[in-house]
């Protein structure tokens, strides 16, 4: 077994298809195919359900690639651990993030970006739930999460604030006269909420619900960008964090500011305090610190 298999089976799982797999991971589907059988007779399971083109993974693959992430996430790790020895900033940052915050990330993306052009990014879109757990298995770097569920005695966190919220509309379909609005008056618009489960929204269900509101639900997305698309196209509006820079994507978006609109838990960047944490994620969350310290 070697660590290029394990990547195989990685790719296999983010394309579901051995051609695409296969060009991902620079190599012809036919040695990608005969390596991943070199890895199921090694281990003597059947990994993959094959029929005329990918069809799956078994129970054992499903149970295999588990341990792929873990093993390929402690190999990064080691990298970016020698490349630091070595004086180097270099690798790839995986982030965590709750879809919805009043915290821009490229407010520290950027700075590290130019400061570390070898550095890479990876974010991932997740619920605080998912974010916690993807760094208790060292398959996240750093995590930006509500901050109500987090235990200090575990994980060094920065707080970045209440997430505030507001509507997001188009000005071309719909105009509003007063600067602050009304969770009644939001209620009478047609909306595009985020799926249900995620901590943003049910900030939003319980704003409404606590003053005996049933809005207008038009369409649920767990793609930001779906709704910023509906938005654009008339069909709806949209709760937005506030600060999050969505208006500047558009002319014609405006964002106004919802009276008591306020997500009660706080946002934070989360790191692991317990070992193996790498020195790239160490080292670029005290970077952020400072960076944040400068900006406040």
């Amino acid at each position: 077994m070697d660590i290029k298999q394990l990547k195989f089976l990685i790719a296999l799982d983010q394309t579901r298809h051995f051609g695409q797999a296969a060009a991902l991971c620079h190599i012809t589907q036919p040695t990608l195919s005969m390596r991943l059988r070199n890895l199921e007779d090694e281990l003597d399971l059947v990994l993959v359900a094959r029929g005329k083109r990918f069809e799956g993974f078994t129970e054992a693959g499903e149970r295999v690639l588990s341990w792929a992430r873990t093993l390929l996430a402690a190999y990064d790790g080691l990298q970016a651990e020698a490349a630091s020895c070595r004086g180097q900033t270099v690798g790839n940052l995986r982030v965590g993030m709750v879809p919805l915050s009043s915290f821009n990330p490229v407010l520290f993306l950027k700075p590290l970006a130019q400061r570390y052009p070898e550095l890479h990014f990876q974010m991932s879109s997740l619920s605080s739930e998912q974010i916690t757990d993807g760094l208790s298995r060292n398959q996240l770097d750093l995590g930006i999460c509500y901050l109500d569920q987090i235990n200090p005695n575990y994980f060094e966190v920065i707080a970045l604030g209440i997430t505030s919220m507001g509507l997001l509309y188009d000005t071309r379909h719909f105009q509003f006269q007063s600067p602050e609005l009304s969770w009644e008056a939001v209620s009478n618009v047609p909306l595009g909420l985020l799926s249900q489960g995620m901590h943003y929204r049910q900030a939003v269900d319980l704003s409404f619900r606590s003053r005996g509101l049933n809005p207008q639900s038009m369409l649920e997305s767990d793609s930001t960008y779906m709704l910023i698309q509906a938005v654009c196209a008339g069909m709806c509006c949209a709760i937005m964090p506030l600060q999050y820079g969505m208006e500047d994507l558009s002319e014609h978006l405006c964002i106004s500011p919802i009276s008591g609109g306020n997500v009660h838990a706080p946002i934070g960047l989360v790191l692991r305090k317990t070992e193996p944490h790498s020195a790239l994620a160490e080292q670029c969350f005290a970077e952020i610190k400072a960076l944040l310290s400068a900006h406040s």
